[in-house]
């Protein structure tokens, strides 16, 4: 089976356009048995890094969306002088990346650089769905290529279901899922995804850097959680719609999306732990600061103890 999935992919996105040089971190998962070989047949020049699958992950815990997870993937780029990085979660559905600097290039940046691909070979017009946790770079760039930006709920399943019922031939969500249709199967595949993404670096004439040097630059926090009881948290999200909706434009497609003047911050239940989610974008330092003050006091002042 691995073999031929190895090779719907080498057919699908190879060869490439030249010989990428890419560090390639498995963090010791299940991508360890078939990524570095599949990108090879691509055509990349591939230094592996972490590549022996090892259930007890000895090296780091393999989430690409944890900045210090990261580290040794951004040495090695550095040390290597590689065009990118790019790493996989435990169970190989996750893409994260880094590019030639080693600053991280997260599933919403990912995303972009998917949508330029997709405008280029099927045309304007394409619904792309993204999750409530993206950045607000992400639509206005899909909308600048001409393609049709539509927010969603965070979660696959729902995503997946989201592309079936729009015809949607890509999605991505902020932890790095990465859904693929057109021509491959809709589901979230990393490996596809680097794939992919090796060919569109290749064809560009990257390094990573410089094909995300024209997006605008904002400031963000990464996905953060505050504990937070189940049968507490649903109450907590709708008390803060409105509360923030007397005052902001909020959307509540999946908790509560805040916009400000120069950004917006995002409270919404996590579905799969007693946890709350939080995520905050802004224009400037001084203003991202202002927005998660303002969030942060509210929901410290609805979950103290009574």
């Amino acid at each position: 089976m691995l073999p031929r999935y190895r090779d719907a992919i080498v057919q699908r996105n190879g060869p490439l356009a030249r010989p990428v040089k890419a560090v390639v971190d498995c963090g010791n998962g299940v991508a360890s048995l078939v990524a570095v070989d599949t990108l090879q047949q691509l055509g990349a020049q591939i230094v592996p890094l972490f590549c022996q699958s090892d259930g007890t992950f000895p090296n780091h815990h393999p989430d690409p969306t944890v900045p210090e997870n990261l580290r040794d993937l951004q040495a090695a780029v550095r040390r290597e002088g590689a065009e990118l990085g790019i790493a996989f979660d435990g169970d190989g559905d996750r893409i994260g990346a880094v590019d030639e600097q080693g600053r991280p290039v997260f599933g919403d940046t990912l995303l972009v650089l998917f949508g330029r691909d997709l405008a280029q070979r099927m045309g304007r017009g394409h619904a792309v769905i993204f999750d409530v946790k993206c950045s607000e770079v992400l639509p206005r760039e899909l909308a600048r290529a001409g393609l049709e930006p539509t927010m969603w709920k965070t979660g696959h399943s729902l995503i997946k279901q989201k592309m079936k019922e729009t015809g949607a031939p890509l999605a991505g969500e902020m932890s790095g899922h990465m859904f693929f249709g057109g021509d491959w199967y809709g589901f979230d595949d990393a490996l596809f995804g680097a794939a992919r993404l090796l060919r569109y670096v290749a064809e560009q004439g990257g390094p990573l850097s410089r094909l995300l040097a024209d997006l605008p630059a904002t400031v963000s926090t990464p996905e953060m959680r505050v504990d937070c009881a189940d049968d507490r948290k649903f109450d907590i999200v709708r008390r803060a719609a409105g509360h923030f909706a007397a005052k902001y434009p909020v959307s509540t497609l999946d908790g509560v999306r805040i916009t400000f003047a120069q950004g917006w911050g995002l409270l919404r239940a996590s579905n799969t732990q007693p946890a709350l989610v939080l995520r905050f974008e802004a224009a400037t330092a001084p203003e991202l600061a202002a927005y998660r003050t303002e969030v942060e006091t509210w929901l410290a002042a609805e979950t103290r103890p009574v």
